[in-house]
């Protein structure tokens, strides 16, 4: 029986709905993710507690992540992933984040069913037990490896252990019994990915023994543990949002939502038929006397950033006078452009925000070493500056500012040219 939820909660000081407006959420949601400077000086793992797991697909987020937040640069990033301080580990829908620590284990209960793997082998051809004995022979092969091995050279040492799985396979998304092996031993924490090289913005990865200590969670609480942290990274989140982040059933959400004491909260877009946020007590509490910053707090993000990630609420994030906002604001070099911003899920390129509005987009041009800029509006000396600070910190510590792993100078150039185009048509029309 799928868990009713209480809508209405006493002991809460729940703000009235006319004043929870767009703008005052958007401030909110900022605060709540440590884009404020409140976060200044704090260390990576203290980051992630507060704001959120990065998602990595190979790009540059985590480290944009740190830096926006807590000015924390690559060279101490990957220290911390060296010392295990932090890692990149699949969990939430089976994607992967990178985490502090003291999350690791119960949030590798998270991850996808490795049931789900086995049902597609076993539809190949291959069962349970071919798979448990290729677990042990990776596990023991590791153990004997004076450095960790890499996808590649732990089929040259398994040899025939690996079954290929010919076109058939290949059409299912899996061409060898391999990656599932691996799948679930990571999933079990008793192997972990390491980074080729040592940095998070790419996706080689070579593989060594672990032997995490289990999670004392069970399923239930992992789910009831993630949704709290879900609402307190994100400062509220409407039912659908949580879905989509978690992959939870409506009876899962309800329930965790139910344990997690979360209250619903309608805003000023409820009435005229937008959903209301799921909060924790504590946060409608501060929320009811919170007040919106007047002065500009500008960052660069990247378009995975968990401030837009964690809800795909782009469009929440895009002020009225925006183009693709509200209103008919914009030129037309750039509406044709980003007409169609406020409709989608996710960005098509990385965002320049003012206290959690959207006011901008942005690419990084590696062969100018340069940050190509899309303003809606003149840009103001806070909004120079911090591009200028940005710019020198990709040149310095990464080189270039990838999305994620197939993303490359040639790919990008299209997205560029058109960041130059409506920049152009932009000042020709102010």
């Amino acid at each position: 029986m799928t868990p009713e939820l209480s809508t209405v909660s006493p002991a809460v000081n729940i703000p009235p709905a006319g004043t929870l407006t767009p703008g005052r959420l958007r401030a909110w949601a900022w605060h709540k993710q440590g884009l404020d400077g409140s976060l200044a000086g704090c260390t990576a793992e203290q980051v992630f507690a507060r704001a959120g797991w990065a998602r990595s697909v190979g790009g540059a987020n985590p480290y944009l992540t740190l830096f926006a937040r807590a000015g924390i640069r690559r060279e101490q990033v990957d220290a911390d992933v060296l010392s295990h301080r932090i890692l990149e580990l699949p969990t939430a829908r089976g994607c992967t984040y990178v985490l502090g620590r003291d999350d690791f284990a119960w949030a590798l209960k998270l991850g996808k069913d490795a049931a789900e793997a086995i049902r597609v082998l076993g539809r190949l051809g291959v069962d349970r037990g071919e798979i448990t004995l290729l677990e042990e022979q990776i596990l023991h092969t590791l153990a004997e490896a004076a450095a960790p091995m890499d996808p590649r050279q732990l089929k040259d040492e398994l040899g025939d252990s690996i079954r290929n799985l010919g076109e058939e396979g290949k059409k299912k998304g899996a061409t060898t019994t391999l990656p599932t092996a691996l799948g679930i031993l990571q999933a079990q924490g008793r192997i972990r990915r390491v980074p080729a090289n040592g940095r998070l913005d790419q996706q080689r990865y070579a593989y060594e023994l672990w032997n995490l200590p289990a999670s004392p969670l069970d399923d239930e609480a992992a789910r009831t543990e993630l949704i709290s942290r879900y609402l307190g990274w994100t400062g509220g989140a409407t039912l659908k949002q949580s879905q989509w982040f978690t992959g939870f059933t409506v009876a899962q959400s309800k329930a965790a939502l139910a344990a997690a004491g979360a209250v619903e909260v309608p805003t000023a877009l409820t009435a005229a038929g937008g959903d209301a946020l799921w909060m924790l007590p504590d946060d409608v509490e501060r929320l009811a006397g919170f007040e919106e910053p007047e002065e500009e707090q500008i960052q660069l993000l990247a378009g995975t950033d968990s401030l837009v990630l964690l809800r795909r609420n782009a469009a929440d994030l895009l002020a009225s006078d925006s183009p693709g906002g509200d209103s008919a604001g914009g030129d037309t070099a750039g509406r044709a452009v980003m007409g169609s911003l406020a409709l989608q899920a996710d960005l098509p390129d990385h965002p320049i925000l003012d206290r959690g509005r959207i006011i901008g987009l942005w690419q990084y041009e590696p062969g100018k070493e340069r940050i190509v800029p899309w303003l809606f509006h003149a840009a103001t000396p806070a909004v120079t500056r911090r591009i200028a600070e940005v710019e020198a910190w990709i040149r310095e510590d990464l080189g270039d500012f990838r999305a994620f792993s197939l993303d490359s100078p040639a790919t990008r150039q299209k997205r560029v040219d058109r960041l130059v185009a409506a920049a152009t048509g932009s000042a020709a029309g102010s």
